[in-house]
């Protein structure tokens, strides 16, 4: 008989045909699957990649989305397809669809929290978000899932990726390619669930005040224009950026956004405007704010990953996982660099007791366990599955 609860992972490098159909094979462990959850490279055959996995997963429930590199157990898996699955009589899931997620992201973020059985009597839930992180501010994706949920179900997920093009983003549900989607399977279990998030970024240099934004635009630092401020304070060597510059200085030196908590919010910075010279963000950055220039080194990142695990797994209340899924901002690997990444999901893997790990670098990571907020930039947020 197969076991009442199991995870597993399957992952494949993506440069043949048959890699979604490999990974497939080694995450279905049983025949009672209840969600199959896909990540993959922006650039793969995507409707065949589908068809491929459907092959032998049949109907059951699949949710995933493209990337900006792809984790799995043994180590960073790029430009592969990974597949994780979870199963059996203790868990129950349900997904749901929210299309057109850039005219209403609010309600779009509703419509994918409407996945949950009103009869679900499993004690144990949460909604997992994999959404379009260009489609706008995605805070109020989470603000439309929490005005459905309320505080009682925590949120965890991220933002689909294209390999840094920042040009399209696809989203993967059921046997169809999206776009402009938010993805919502709520998952039920009979054993806890844990969610831990940290960035390990910290401020530098003085606060500056959001004199004018709007959205996730930042148009005027200290009533000057935030991208003049903003490659001022990151000194002269970088006067001259481009757009792909910026982008790429971005990555490891976001804003830090003040809260009340004490700890700082991260906001990642996906371009800026060369003609009225401003900052977009990918979340709101609001007026009146303050916010400083964010820095980090591979041993604070790491010491992230190290706190994010543990935070996860205290949650389960002495069970052990059967599998974690890492979301992962794609700023934070930018300050890894390439020969420590295998480090980190090692460090995700032995945290968890050599449990199965799947997961992707986003554009922007969920987690919501109090509170309304719960839209996260450059920072780690990790799943442990009872």
């Amino acid at each position: 008989m197969p076991p009442s609860r199991w995870f597993a992972v399957g992952s494949a490098a993506g440069s043949d045909p048959g890699a979604g159909a490999r990974a497939a094979e080694k995450a279905l462990l049983h025949d009672d699957a209840k969600l199959v959850v896909v990540f993959s490279p922006a650039s793969e055959e995507l409707p065949a990649l589908l068809q491929r996995i459907r092959a032998r997963s049949g109907d059951v429930p699949l949710v995933g989305c493209t990337t900006a590199g792809e984790i799995a157990t043994g180590g960073g898996r790029e430009a592969g397809v990974v597949v994780a699955a979870l199963g059996g009589d203790g868990f129950a899931v349900r997904t749901a669809l929210g299309t057109d997620a850039s005219r209403d992201l609010r309600a779009a973020g509703a419509r994918a929290a409407r996945c949950f059985d009103a009869d679900e009597s499993r004690p144990y839930r949460a909604l997992m978000l994999l959404t379009d992180g260009l489609a706008g501010d995605q805070q109020e994706i989470v603000r439309g899932a929490y005005g459905v949920l309320g505080a009682g179900v925590p949120l965890v997920g991220g933002c689909a990726g294209d390999d840094l093009q920042m040009t399209r983003t696809f989203q993967l549900y059921g046997d169809r390619v999206l776009s402009d989607s938010v993805l919502g399977a709520g998952i039920a279990s009979d054993a806890p669930i844990g969610i831990g998030v940290r960035h390990g970024w910290r401020p530098v240099g003085e606060p500056m005040l959001v004199t004018r934004s709007g959205g996730n635009r930042v148009y005027t630092l200290d009533d000057r224009p935030a991208l003049d401020v903003y490659l001022e304070r990151l000194g002269p060597a970088h006067d001259s950026l481009d757009e792909e510059g910026l982008t790429s200085v971005a990555l490891t030196h976001p804003l830090g956004l003040s809260r009340p908590s004490g700890e700082e919010q991260v906001r990642f910075i996906g371009g800026g405007d060369f003609e009225v010279r401003s900052l977009t963000c990918i979340a709101e950055v609001p007026q009146g704010a303050l916010v400083w220039i964010m820095e980090g080194d591979a041993r604070s990142v790491l010491d992230a990953t190290d706190e994010a695990c543990q935070d996860s797994l205290a949650a389960l209340e002495g069970h052990s996982p059967l599998g974690m899924l890492a979301f992962d901002c794609i700023a934070r690997r930018s300050v890894l660099g390439e020969h420590r990444i295998s480090a980190e999901i090692d460090r995700l893997a032995t945290s968890g007791g050599g449990a199965p790990v799947a997961g992707f670098y986003t554009y922007g990571e969920i987690a919501r366990t109090r509170g309304m907020r719960g839209f996260h930039n450059q920072t780690l947020v990790v799943l442990s599955i009872a």
